[in-house]
């Protein structure tokens, strides 16, 4: 039977024997992914977020509603500029010079931060049917976001069509006969 320590060395990639005694079972866990470290600083972000609102929400009270509140919050931290109607730039992809316009969160990186979300609530208890992360709300919310960026660079969004698989079926194979003659 392998020991537990044992077997971290193993996926460490420690070739040095584990020493026994008091400090044989302090080794440091294996370094976590950048998305499983992304994950869990996103988790923890949210739940501060959730603990700083007056009155203070409980994840289990948590809904789309808090999610919504929340994207709108990042906004204040965000670094793409984003066009408003009024301006001179509206429209243009690579504007000519500065203007007042806000700075918000890319939808790109909001759409990535809900998807992370969303595994995060699931692994920590949360059940898929009452996953705020899942809405419709949200999913609405990304679409404007992503339409409305766009509009403002000038750049429409063009969604990407599946590709059909090359794969043949039995029936098309079965159709053709051989014949003698």
């Amino acid at each position: 039977m392998m020991s537990i320590n044992k077997g971290k060395e193993i996926a460490g990639g420690s070739s040095r024997s584990t020493p026994t005694g008091a400090g044989a079972d302090q080794q440091s866990p294996p370094a976590l992914s950048r998305y499983v470290s992304q994950k869990r600083r996103d988790w923890i972000t949210f739940g501060q977020y959730l603990k700083n609102q007056r009155p203070p929400v409980a994840l289990s009270l948590c809904n789309a509603n808090h999610v919504l509140d929340f994207l709108r919050y990042l906004d204040q931290f965000g670094k793409t500029k984003v066009h408003l109607q009024g301006c001179m730039f509206f429209g243009q992809p690579e504007p000519p010079g500065p203007c007042t316009c806000p700075l918000k969160q890319a939808w790109g990186s909001l759409d990535a931060l809900i998807g992370r979300l969303r595994a995060a609530y699931e692994e920590n208890g949360g059940l898929p049917e009452t996953n705020p992360f899942a809405s419709g709300s949200i999913r609405v919310y990304l679409r404007e976001v992503r339409d409305s960026q766009a509009k403002a660079r000038g750049i429409p969004h063009k969604k990407k069509k599946k590709k059909k698989s090359p794969l043949k079926s039995n029936e098309d194979t079965s159709s053709f006969t051989v014949q003698q003659s």
